[in-house]
């Protein structure tokens, strides 16, 4: 049974959580369509959805299977789409290392880039034990787990009858935006993400979305840079 701070932090994640739900829907809807579309029966899809549960990373990899990319470029597109999960992972290890290995490998199967983002901020502003930060980390997967999931298998099921004028293809670009708009903090964040999109933009006519891949390798390239430069001159 909980502790009184552990139900206290559960119940603050579940809060910080919740709204995140009114973009996880569409964003899983849409996967669930482009799955369907792509040729994946409706246990494939859900078993994808489940077992990989990775957003962006299960796009780039359907995109490129649709465009008959190498299964090798494909683990590698999902790769590179995925970094940012070891770089969440690094940055959680102050604030979770300690905790029981069951618990880490739950942080790592439910890591989430909106339960990342609001985890770390109630952890840089409000001291917590190790035991609360995981149960906020919980709480705030609590209400996407089920909704991720769920509208995977609508968009499955449902399918090319949900019309056009929804644009659920919208809830990608917005996701991302909303959640890494505040993360550009310094110049490096801000020349990096520059770079990627013009990169991104700039090689869109390669085959099989390889010019994402040069387009991350850019971007941390270039934030590497500049974040030494800016070192150099503190």
């Amino acid at each position: 049974m909980l502790s009184a701070t552990e139900k206290s932090a559960y119940l603050a994640g579940i809060r910080d959580g919740w709204p995140f739900v009114f973009v996880a829907a569409p964003f899983s809807m849409l996967f669930g369509v482009v799955a369907i579309e792509a040729g994946l029966s409706l246990s494939q899809a859900m078993g994808f959805s489940v077992v990989v549960i990775a957003g962006a990373a299960q796009f780039a990899a359907m995109q490129m299977m649709v465009d008959g990319a190498s299964i090798a470029l494909v683990l590698l597109a999902a790769l590179a789409v995925n970094l940012r999960m070891a770089m969440y992972s690094a940055s959680l290890v102050p604030w979770l290392g300690t905790a029981p290995l069951w618990r880490r490998a739950a942080v790592a199967y439910f890591l989430f880039d909106q339960c990342y983002m609001a985890s770390m901020s109630e952890y840089e502003s409000t001291p917590m034990s190790v035991s609360d930060r995981f149960w906020f980390f919980m709480g705030t997967a609590t209400p996407l787990v089920p909704v991720w999931i769920m509208f995977t298998a609508i968009g499955a099921i449902v399918g090319t009858s949900i019309p056009p004028e929804y644009a659920l293809d919208f809830a990608l670009p917005i996701t991302f935006l909303a959640m890494i708009g505040p993360m550009m903090r310094t110049l490096a964040h801000v020349v990096a993400a520059f770079v990627s999109m013009c990169a991104g933009l700039a090689l869109i006519w390669l085959p099989s979305g390889s010019g994402l891949l040069i387009a991350a390798g850019c971007a941390m390239v270039t934030g590497v840079v500049v974040e030494s430069w800016m070192e150099k001159r503190t």
